[in-house]
């Protein structure tokens, strides 16, 4: 399916498609320049990107970083734009302005991507990316993540469980490998892309229709897992979330929520947790919501064939 939304895109000979980019920011003045330089490398010819950075309150040279780059690529046809906020809002009230700066910027974006500041993205990783959207039954799409040493982050996971987060924070490393083993959905090498239940929000692709169908980010939550949640609604309005081995990005990988046990990042985490396994009537188990979401997905399908 992925060679024939290629072979299409080909045939187009690659008609100029517009791409929304949400980066948020927060002290981030060591990757945020190599972030925006490689959105600025795409060829225009192939994807106008528009870029909306908010920035978190940082303290550092991120927004200096950040003007400098806007300046020295001013006469470039893609475009920067900077929401600059007093404090730190987390990461789903920041990226909802984000998408709404960007929505009033441009009415005609074919794509939003999601991207962490700490990513480089790159020309093939799009392309292939926006062939698999073309198929309407995927909402949301998310590449290879693999740091500078190539190791790859488990980023294509099942729903997230009680039981599956309680072992990754035990202090035995066979429990914890126990806990990511139960989380991931994707095996290290493979080709083409496969189904996953959410995708860590590092970079994800979606067609703007998603965004308008399904909503923002849910603001009760404030740092993580907002990545979970949003791609539970996806699957819940009937599109599929898949993760793609032929789309392959650069992601520094901060593991910020790891580095204490006992930090607000990781009691955020705990209470965005909490608020999900309410909202979607689940906890320890994720047969029953897989059960319900593809016969949502087969209802759905069935309506795009009659239509």
């Amino acid at each position: 399916m992925l060679v024939k939304a290629m072979k299409k895109y080909e045939k187009t000979g690659g008609i100029v498609q517009k791409i929304g980019y949400v980066i948020l920011t927060w002290n981030s003045e060591k990757y945020i320049a190599n972030c925006i330089r490689a959105i600025y490398d795409v060829n225009p010819g192939l994807f106008l990107n528009i870029i909306v950075v908010v920035d978190n309150g940082s303290e550092d040279k991120t927004l200096n970083k950040l003007k400098e780059e806007r300046k020295y690529h001013q006469e470039s046809l893609h475009k920067l734009d900077i929401v600059q906020l007093e404090k730190n809002y987390g990461t789903t009230v920041s990226r909802n302005k984000g998408l709404e700066r960007l929505f009033s910027l441009d009415a005609d974006i074919d794509y939003v991507c999601i991207l962490d500041s700490d990513t480089e993205i790159n020309e093939e990783a799009l392309k292939t990316m926006s062939a698999i959207l073309e198929n309407l039954q995927i909402g949301i799409v998310g590449p290879r993540l693999h740091n500078t040493e190539g190791i790859y982050q488990i980023s294509g996971k099942d729903f997230s469980t009680a039981t599956e987060k309680l072992l990754k924070v035990m202090p035995f490393k066979r429990l914890r490998e126990v806990g990511e083993h139960m989380e991931s959905m994707t095996p290290e090498s493979g080709s083409g892309y496969v189904t996953v239940g959410f995708l860590v929000s590092a970079c994800w692709m979606m067609r703007r229709d998603i965004v308008e169908k399904i909503g923002h980010l849910d603001e009760k939550i404030f740092y993580a897992p907002e990545d979970l949640e949003y791609c539970l609604r996806c699957w819940k309005n009937g599109y599929q979330v898949v993760y793609c081995y032929d789309a392959d990005i650069l992601h520094y990988w901060q593991r910020i929520s790891r580095k204490k046990i006992i930090s607000k990042h990781n009691w955020e985490q705990i209470k965005g947790l909490f608020h999900v396994y309410a909202k979607y009537h689940y906890m320890f188990g994720t047969k029953r919501l897989w059960h319900s979401f593809l016969s949502t997905e087969k209802r759905r399908c069935r309506d795009l064939g009659e239509a």
